[in-house]
């Protein structure tokens, strides 16, 4: 029938070009679309529940399709545009917005949602800024979000975000269109400085003020592009307060910094009280792999810092933390950036951040652990300069300075900033009797307290703590965690002849240790990674910036708004006798014993102290200059000859010959005594003479050290191993990580460590390494060697202008399978060969060896006035840990229960202190310390090559 009416009636036959045709023609669109929205009404009132009259809900969601359909697709069409004209004109909107409040139907939402995009992204007829318009938009977003909505899906939400940025975003365009929107109650500038104080206090702020404002408040936590749409949506409101002073009173007044910090803390409060550090099974980084290195027990109580929950909330709660800081970026008021931050400080810092650090413990699960966590993370994230400022400003009771400037009573925004600070100080003092107070313990006694601690993992997370703090905020530690002082002239920097003299001192220590590494390309490389890390010091900026002019020599300061702010950091000194440093130095002293994640952080630490351009080096780091001795008969000043008795005291000849005299004194080398050097340095030298005390306590030493560094060049240059199956070949059976258990059938063997987890990819990589390494000379390792013998060989080290450093390398010796030059058999072949047993033999004379537990070797000190004593026999301690109580003997993983199994590795004898107390003597395994002497020879190279830039780079050596 319905082709013989069309061709009947003489119309076209295909359907297709008809509706093209009918789209194209105006005036047949709008009567669509009149004939539509007729048909929306019509169904509308005749249905008396749409939440319970399916098919006419059915009915209007095709309709309301039809009209966005007929909008969306007319907008794209040039002018007219008669069906955008036609829903200004009629005010359809209004409508549409009551059908779908009152639907509580989640299709008609969505339908009423995308008409009201439609119209707002066609431009036309300013319908964003109608207030009508904005109205009955108001009014659908706050009825269908509210309390007593239905609950809709997160497709929606993320459709009334959206629409509400967009919003935003022809505010943020156009300020104009910023009262259709904001409707405040409160009088203007010019009434209000006749009201009474009554009147300026009365009245809190409503949300229906601005329902836009508060609905994108509800949605700023989420995560994804909801929570991303509601924040940026917010962001551009706020920047749009500094064209509107009823806005920016608005704001100030209403509850966005209550909300805001309120928010903060409830997230900070979802983070877990008590954290142990671990590393996921597969990602445990080498050094640990092959050390002592345990994971650490979790339960319902303790969380693993790995557990993807946990990771999920310190996500979420940093990045509510960021939008606190896009909030002050993108503020231009000065009222609202003060009240923001007042409340920042009042609700979370006073109230929730700093109770936390005080009332945390390591006794009890390692509270301190997740607090100093979570205030490094902070501190790692947050870069605006008052939000750090009050964070360090108050932590570490920095005193408070009250600003000179005086402010403008009469202005109505200051007034209204006035009274919220009195009310939000009102609401603290009814709910606090006596807060506690920084000025009676502050962080810097938080982080000396937890140096001292005898839980590694406190330790550990505390020297984070301070290395992110001397990184990042160095400023702020230079009065308060770091004893230091100031330096006027250039007579504290060391002369050319100690330059050389230090770094030379430096390289031989690394050179005692050994090794056969290409040890010049090391250095090279390390001096690029220095230069780098020094010029990207925030100290460095206005000691390398070129000057850009003769009349302008400094650079501005950094802006900080807040008057309490510290000054720009000078020129200082480390007092030799620093707590801090001190207590580092102490767990140097237990370096070989200490867990390899404690070490990292000591020498990180050392390095973020030394690579301030501020901070002078002699004294703590290097000799003294005011302790140079010189030898009386030098040589080199005969070379210079005496000047004309003649000659002018004023002449230019005569000066030329003082200037060349001075150069020739600087250029001279101190004499090198004991008692002139730093603690740091003498430290260094105990570690150094223990290194070859365990070099003839442990046998092949040097083999299994090289080994150890070579392991580490596989595992940097490692792809990843998947985590191997139970199923294991014989080979691979005797394979084991020092001070892990052996594997058997593809388990490890839980009657000798039940709390051992299995086996991660690196640690069964790091097996894998040592059992191909086992045989030191064998030809299939990395470095393809195929000698058969070795000789003393001598490592050059370049040293720029210095006289380049002859490090001798001791004898090595080798198994006798060092003669096989090809690769060993199958398992399964050849296994009666003499050379394939004898190569597995070796290789479980080397792993007993690695398992072996041993204790910091007993060291004769230097060369000292004799002083008698007939007492007793001294413990087996460092000579310079004897005279402190706190030598983190307690601290790190893998205690051995026994003595240890040698006594040429553990002596059984123990300590006894004048009360006649047995000292247990801490022990490790001989793995574990030979990752420590890797760790000790890379700080070395380090020290070297920062004393090295420094002198270029900041001109700290002096010639005259």
């Amino acid at each position: 029938m319905d082709f013989w009416s069309r061709l009947l009636a003489h119309t076209p036959l295909s359907s297709a070009s008809s509706r093209k045709d009918f789209a194209k023609d105006p005036a047949r669109r709008l009567h669509r679309f009149e004939k539509e929205y007729s048909q929306l009404l019509h169904t509308w009132r005749h249905s008396s529940n749409l939440a319970h009259d399916d098919e006419a809900a059915e009915q209007i969601e095709i309709r309301l399709q039809e009209l966005t359909s007929l909008l969306s697709d007319e907008s794209r069409r040039p002018l007219p545009h008669p069906c955008i004209s036609f829903s200004a004109a009629k005010q359809v909107y209004i409508p549409v917005a009551k059908i779908a409040t009152s639907s509580y139907n989640e299709w008609i939402i969505k339908e009423a949602v995308l008409f009201f995009a439609t119209l707002i992204e066609s431009e036309e007829e300013a319908f964003v800024e109608n207030d009508n318009f904005s109205g009955s938009l108001t009014n659908l977003l706050v009825r269908i979000t509210g309390a007593n909505s239905i609950r809709l899906s997160a497709e929606i939400e993320a459709r009334i975000v959206e629409l509400a940025f967009n919003i935003t975003t022809k505010i943020r365009l156009n300020p104009e269109i910023l009262p259709a929107w904001f409707k405040s109650q409160h009088r203007g500038p010019h009434d209000a400085k006749h009201a009474d104080d009554h009147d300026k206090f009365t009245g809190k702020t409503q949300k229906q003020d601005f329902p836009l404002f508060y609905l994108l408040m509800d949605y700023i936590h989420h995560e994804g592009k909801v929570g991303d749409f509601a924040r940026t949506g917010l962001l551009y409101i706020i920047e749009a307060a500094s064209s509107s002073v009823l806005l920016e009173q608005w704001i100030v007044e209403s509850d966005l910094s209550t909300l805001m910090a309120t928010g903060l803390g409830a997230l900070y409060s979802q983070l877990s009280r008590k954290l142990v550090i671990d590393h996921p099974s597969n990602e445990v980084p080498p050094c640990l792999a092959l050390s002592d290195y345990e994971h650490p027990k979790s339960n319902y109580e303790i969380v693993s810092s790995c557990s993807p929950e946990f990771l999920s909330h310190v996500d979420t709660f940093l990045s509510h933390l960021l939008f606190w800081q896009d909030v002050l970026n993108h503020c231009k008021s000065v009222e609202v950036k003060s009240t923001l931050l007042e409340h920042f400080q009042v609700i979370f810092l006073q109230q929730l951040l700093y109770p936390s650090l005080l009332e945390s413990s390591d006794v009890d699960g390692g509270s301190s652990v997740a607090v100093l966590t979570y205030l490094r993370r902070i501190l790692e994230s947050v870069d605006h300069p008052d939000m750090i400022n009050l964070i360090l400003h108050y932590l570490l009771a920095l005193p408070d300075v009250v600003p000179t400037a005086p402010n403008d009573s009469g202005d109505i925004v200051s007034a209204a900033r006035k009274r919220k600070s009195l009310d939000l100080a009102t609401m603290m003092a009814s709910k606090s009797e006596e807060a506690a107070d920084p000025l009676l313990f502050n962080l810097v006694d938080l982080i000396r307290a937890c140096l001292r601690s005898h839980n590694h993992q406190t330790v550990h997370v505390t020297l984070q703590l301070v290395s992110t703090i001397l990184k990042r905020h160095h400023r702020y530690a230079v009065t308060t965690l770091l004893d230091t002082e100031g330096v006027l002239d250039e007579s504290h920097h060391r002369t050319a002849g100690a330059q050389a003299q230090e770094i030379d001192y430096l390289m031989a220590l690394a050179g005692t240790i050994g090794g056969d590494d290409n040890f010049n390309e090391l250095y090279e490389n390390l001096l690029r990674d220095t230069l780098n890390r020094i010029e990207n010091h925030p100290c460095s900026t206005p000691l390398i910036t070129p000057k850009t002019s003769t009349n302008n020599h400094q650079l501005p300061a950094v802006p900080d708004s807040l008057p309490s702010a510290p000054r720009s950091v000078r020129s200082h000194a480390l007092r030799p006798e620093d707590p801090l440093l001190n207590i580092m130095l102490d767990r140097f002293e237990t370096f070989f014993t200490n867990p390899v994640e404690t070490n990292l952080c000591l020498t990180e630490a050392v390095i973020d102290l030394a690579v301030c351009g501020f901070m002078h080096l002699e004294g703590w780091f290097l000799r003294s200059p005011q302790g140079y001795e010189f030898e009386e008969d030098d040589e080199d000043d005969e070379d210079l000859p005496l000047p004309d008795p003649s000659l002018d005291p004023e002449s230019q000849e005569y000066a030329e010959y003082i200037q060349m005299q001075s150069l020739k004194q600087c250029r001279r080398r101190p004499k090198w005594k004991q008692s002139s050097l730093p603690r740091l340095l003498k430290v260094l030298q105990l570690l150094c003479d223990q290194v070859e005390a365990y070099r003839e306590l442990v046998p092949r030493f040097d083999d299994l050290l090289q080994q150890r560094r070579e392991a580490f060049q596989i595992a940097d240059h490692a792809p990843p191993i998947p985590t191997p199956s139970r199923a294991r070949t014989p080979s691979s059976q005797t394979a084991t990580v020092a001070g892990t258990p052996s594997i058997e059938k593809g388990m490890f063997d839980e009657a000798r460590n039940p709390s051992r987890e299995r086996p991660s990819g690196l640690e069964v990589f790091a097996q894998r390494i040592l059992s191909e390494l086992g045989t030191p000379s064998r030809s299939g390792s990395p470095r393809g060697r195929k000698e058969t013998r070795r000789v003393t060989s001598e490592r050059i080290v370049p040293i720029g202008d210095t006289t380049p450093l002859r490090a001798p390398v001791p004898n090595r010796s080798f198994s006798p399978t060092s003669v096989a030059s090809a690769p060993g058999p199958t398992p399964w072949e050849n296994r009666n060969d003499p050379f394939n047993s004898q190569a597995k033999a070796f290789q479980a004379i080397d792993q007993s060896i690695l398992a072996r537990r041993i204790g910091i070797p007993e060291v004769k000190p230097p060369v000292e006035p004799i002083t008698l004593s007939f007492d007793r026999k001294p413990a087996v301690v460092s000579a310079d840990s004897a005279d402190d109580g706190d030598d983190g003997s307690n601290e790190g993983e893998g205690e051995g229960e026994g003595g240890g199994e040698d006594a040429l590795l553990a002596p059984s004898e123990d300590g006894e202190t004048d009360a006649g107390t047995v000292v247990e003597e801490k022990t490790v395994s001989v793995s574990h310390v030979l990752t420590n002497v890797v760790l000790l020879q890379s700080l070395l190279f380090e020290m070297a090559s920062v004393v090295q830039v420094r002198a270029g780079l900041f001109d700290e050596v002096r010639y005259t």
